[in-house]
Parts: structure tokens; sequence; C-alpha cells
């Protein structure tokens, strides 16, 4: 006599299996999505949106009436714009170069060297976190002015060649790779040099995008030094030129927006591109820390 038993069909691996916790963890990362680009996303609306409109009790959501008239009267008015984009980038691209090299260094030094002192180096260095940035101001512009270097790019990009964070986030990822392949790199004839460009750098290149991400994003939207050390027109970055364009007695939204939204283009690029190591960085240092 045949015997039939009952088999449960089994289930597509690719749909997904909704439950309550579930859907409630969908619905919030979608809500916290929305409330983290909605600044973005009414930036570049109200850039799009004519100035007279910019100024209603109840703006639209969607600009109704958008035209480019905007952009227009910024280059029309703040002729040097593309010259302070230009200033920007070389300052962004300048210290976040520097901060790859000199972090890294410092950051492999006290991962791996062993040197009297090193400890308690590291923890001296650490604890200048604890200082405001706008203690330094005073005494950083005296050095700056005694150097001559007021009124230029050096102005910015000098005093911004390493940072702490920077020193403390390689290092901490620095030292989760394995001794193992630095000394096998040294067995077969490479120097000190080549020890750290050859093993160091590929390996801790998720680190080095997310530093490099941090830094070029911190350094583009940088204002407060820049307006300090930076006294002619042609000579600004782009966040002090935009707010240059306020007028005294009144402030046309629509000019500011566009030069902002503008502003936002290349960090937005410079995230797309460097986001995969970005990822992968936190990803590893999630996993090894």
């Amino acid at each position: 006599m045949a015997t039939h038993t009952l088999t449960t069909p089994k289930r597509n691996p690719f749909l997904p299996r909704w439950s309550w916790p579930r859907i409630a963890m969908w619905t919030a990362l979608i809500v916290t999505t929305i409330i983290s680009l909605w600044p973005m996303y009414w930036l570049f609306v109200t850039a799009f949106t004519p100035t007279q409109q910019t100024l209603k009790a109840s703006p639209d959501l969607f600009p109704v009436n958008a035209s480019l008239s905007n952009f227009e009267r910024l280059f029309q008015q703040a002729r040097d714009y593309w010259r302070w984009a230009f200033n920007s980038l070389a300052v962004a691209l300048f210290v976040t170069l520097f901060h790859v090299i000199f972090d890294t260094l410092a950051g492999y030094a006290f991962a791996k060297k062993r040197f009297p002192g090193r400890n308690i180096l590291f923890w001296i260095i650490l604890s200048t976190l604890m200082i405001p940035d706008h203690v330094t101001l005073v005494p950083l512009y005296i050095v700056t002015r005694n150097l001559q270097l007021l009124d230029t790019l050096w102005a910015v990009i000098m005093p911004a060649t390493a940072s702490v964070f920077g020193i403390f986030l390689m290092r901490q990822y620095i030292q989760t790779l394995p001794s193992e392949l630095e000394d096998a790199a040294r067995i077969d004839g490479c120097s000190e040099l080549g020890v750290f460009w050859r093993v160091i750098m590929p390996l801790a290149q998720p680190a080095i995008g997310a530093l490099a991400i941090f830094t070029f994003v911190r350094n583009w939207n940088n204002y407060l030094w820049p307006v300090i050390v930076l006294q002619r027109t042609p000579n600004y970055t782009l966040p002090v030129g935009v707010v240059s364009l306020q007028g005294e007695f009144s402030t046309d939204y629509g000019i500011i927006f566009a030069g902002a939204a503008l502003a936002a283009l290349p960090m937005i690029v410079f995230f797309l591109i460097f986001q995969r190591y970005f990822l992968e960085g936190v990803r590893m240092g999630a996993l090894k820390g």
C-alpha cells in the first residue's frame, strides 16, 4: 500500500520573507533616508525656483516654474565663481593628498614600529582631539602671518596637511594587517619604504578611501579658516565666495542656492567614486574591530 507524505513547498530564496520586524526596519530606513536627503533635495529645488517664489508663505514641493534664471544671474554677479571653484578644488585635493601620505605614514609607525615612548606619544597626540579648533585660531593666524602666507591658498593648505583623526583611523586599521606580510617583504629584500609602499598601502586602501572622503568633504566645505586668512575676492574658496553674495540689506536666495547647488555637485561625485572603499572600510573595520 503506497503512502503519501506531505512536503512543504520550497521557498524561493530570491523573494524576501516579510514580517512585522522586517517591515518596521525597512520603514525606519526609508524614513531616515528621506529625512537625510531632504535638505539636499530642497537645495536643488530652490536653485531652480525663481527668486520671487522662494519667499512664498507656503513653498512648493516641486518647482512649478523651474528655470535657469538663478544660475544666469549667479554667473553675471559672481564673475569669479569658477575661480572660487578651482581654489576649493585645489585646496581639497592637495590637503587630501597630504593627509593620505602623512596620516598613513604616522599610522603605520604607531601601529607596526617599536620605539621608546610610542604609546605615550600616541596618547598625547590623541588627547589633542579634546582641544576645540577655535582655540588654535589666534596662534595659527600669527604663525601664518609671520610666514607671509596670508591671502594665499597655502595659508589654507599648510595647517591642514595632517590630522589626529586621520592618524588614529589609519593606526587602528593598519594594526589589523598581518605582520607576516611585512616580514616576507623584508626577506625578499624590500626596504622599509618599499614595505610601506608595496604592502601597507595596497592593503590599507579601504581605510585610505574612507580617509580621503572625510578629508575632501571637510576641506571642500571649510569656511571659518579661509574667511580669516583670505582677503581678496579672486582668492576666495567656494564657501567663502557664496556667502559673500549675500547683500548687506537684502538677500537673493535664488543666487545663493544656485551657487550652493553647484558647490555640492563635486562632493556628490567624489563620494560616488570612492563609496566602494568607504563601505568596505566600514565593513572590514566592523568585522576586525
